[in-house]
């Protein structure tokens, strides 16, 4: 899976916050299922988000998705919370998870490296600077495949 493409951004985050959700950002690729769009939304409600939520935003997004086809090919809606292991799409996102523990994947990597699991130290000028094994990585947000938190259960 990778980050969706700015014109599918451009449908869902109108449909997602016009609910009164936050749009946290989207996915589509190959998943188990085949081609996959996976949408995440997100709630400052104290219970957070509830299965309704997503029945909700992906009913109303399932629809506008038909009208708008901005996919042009056949594929599963997945609606869901970003959960534990919360992705991370933007530079905000990123700079929120300063200190924590993050893996990332790149689309085209550094010197043959795509895949990146360490500690966030910094976020500035469109890099993300990564702690792994005691040694710092600089790594190009505008190249970022897939970032993570990699969670912690309370």
């Amino acid at each position: 899976m990778r980050r969706a493409s700015q014109s599918i951004l451009e449908v869902i985050e109108p449909v997602v916050t016009g609910l009164g959700f936050e749009f946290v950002g989207a996915e589509f690729g190959q998943a188990e299922n085949g081609q996959t769009l996976r949408v995440y939304i997100d709630t400052e409600k104290e219970e957070g988000i509830v299965i309704e939520d997503c029945v909700a935003v992906s009913r109303q997004l399932d629809a506008v998705m038909d009208v708008e086809d901005p996919i042009g090919q056949a594929y599963q809606l997945e609606v869901s919370s970003p959960g534990v292991d919360r992705p991370l799409f933007t530079e905000a996102h990123f700079s929120e998870q300063i200190g924590e523990e993050v893996r990332i994947r790149l689309g085209a990597g550094i010197g043959g490296r795509r895949n990146y699991k360490g500690v966030l130290l910094a976020v500035a000028e469109g890099c993300a600077t990564v702690e792994i094994d005691n040694v710092d990585h600089a790594v190009p947000l505008d190249d970022v495949e897939q970032a993570y938190l990699i969670g912690r259960l309370p």
